[in-house]
């Protein structure tokens, strides 16, 4: 349950994002895949769109940049990067919207935020992978081209301006 100062930071359905998620992602399964995540997490009070790369051979890399949206603290600019290690070979290109959960000032993104994600991408796919940071939960919906198949954990650092280390 939400408390009542809280009520209107908070998107209501999955409903609210298809139109703009429609037209920046693409893919099937993309409803079901929004749905799974409001289903499991809630409603959440950010989102990001933006679009990122990765690649890996047992030991990855990923870089990345969107827009990150709230309903009461504006929009602001946001880029992350991170390495990864697993059971993992193989390059994607990705179309990215991240949920953003419990995030009470949009200075809050700017941690790095482990996770554990698993992608099977043959020509094109769709991933959906949690990642924490304290109390804030980011649920990262991808959908892309390439060829990757594999498991992996690592992180990725969120930050205010690019940058090509992604320790």
């Amino acid at each position: 349950m939400i408390p009542a100062e809280f009520q209107g930071r908070h998107y209501n359905e999955f409903v609210t994002f298809m139109p703009p998620v429609q037209r920046f992602l693409y893919g099937q399964g993309l409803g079901k895949a929004v749905e799974y995540v409001f289903q499991s997490q809630g409603r959440p009070n950010g989102y990001i769109l933006g679009e990122d790369a990765g690649g890996a051979f047992v030991v990855g890399l990923r870089y990345g940049e969107g827009m990150l949206y709230t309903k009461d603290a504006g929009d602001h600019k946001v880029f992350w990067q991170g390495p990864s290690v697993g059971y993992d070979a193989g390059a994607e290109g990705s179309k990215a919207m991240v949920l953003v959960y419990n995030l009470h000032d949009p200075s809050d993104i700017y941690h790095r935020f482990g996770g554990v994600q698993g992608a099977a991408y043959f020509i094109g796919g769709l991933s959906v992978q949690f990642q924490t940071y304290g109390p804030v939960t980011l649920a990262v919906i991808r959908s892309g081209v390439g060829m990757r198949l594999g498991a992996n954990v690592g992180y990725l650092k969120y930050t205010r301006s690019p940058t090509w280390n992604p320790l």
